[in-house]
Parts: structure tokens; sequence; C-alpha cells
């Protein structure tokens, strides 16, 4: 536990100057890596980040302000917000994750198949649900 509490330390720290590298926070930042794996609506973005609602809007009003993010009205349910990544958005993401010099020193330290190993972990324990 103590090894994967400074993993994750190392990361955010990371990530957080990335992010301030292109005028974010690192809220701002993550909503934006979250939004990279494709549209979310209002509720479920602010579940994701884990954080009250209001405050997601106000991450999602100021990320809007710089073009980064859309708003769209759901197809089925005009009730419901989806955000959407722009093109300008993407590039920022990109552009954060290119920055992370201390995440990507250490893993390039890892050859190929420790890399995959390591995925596949991670994916196990963060990711996977278990078989009922």
């Amino acid at each position: 536990m103590e090894l994967l509490s400074v993993s994750l330390g190392v990361y955010y720290g990371d990530f957080t100057v990335a992010a301030a590298s292109e005028n974010l926070t690192a809220s701002q930042g993550k909503a934006l890596t979250v939004l990279r794996r494709g549209p979310a609506a209002m509720r479920a973005l602010a579940e994701t980040m884990t954080c009250d609602a209001s405050n997601m809007t106000g991450i999602i009003d100021r990320l809007e302000k710089r073009g980064l993010v859309r708003r769209e009205a759901d197809a089925s349910d005009r009730r419901v917000k989806n955000v959407i990544l722009t093109a300008e958005g993407e590039r920022v993401t990109d552009a954060i994750r290119a920055k992370m010099h201390i995440t990507h020193d250490g893993l390039a330290r890892l050859g190929e198949q420790d890399r995959d190993t390591l995925y596949a972990l991670l994916e196990r324990v963060f990711v996977a649900t278990p078989a009922d």
C-alpha cells in the first residue's frame, strides 16, 4: 500500500505540474483526461471525478470558456447535458500527457514485457470487475 501511495503521489505531482504548464488546475486537467475517453454526462463526470456536481459545473464552465470542451444536449433526454472534448481540448490533453516527464522516464525504465505486465496488473486491481 505504501509503494502504491508513493507511486500515485509522484504521478499526481507530475500531472499537476504538466496541467499547470497549460494554465489548468489539476481538476481541470483530470476532467479533460476523463473526457479523452469519450463524451460524458455532467453527473457521470462528477461521479468519476468524485466531486460535487456544483464543483463539476464550475470546472466545465472554465474549460468551456477556453474552448476545450462543449456541452450538448443528450439525444435521448434533452435535460441531460453531455460534455464533449473539442479538438483544442484533445490537443491540450495530449500536451499534458507529453509533459509528464517523471512518469514517462519511470515507464521507460521498464521493458515492453514489464510494461504489459504492469498494465495488466493495474487493470486487474483497479478496472476489472470481479466475477460473480
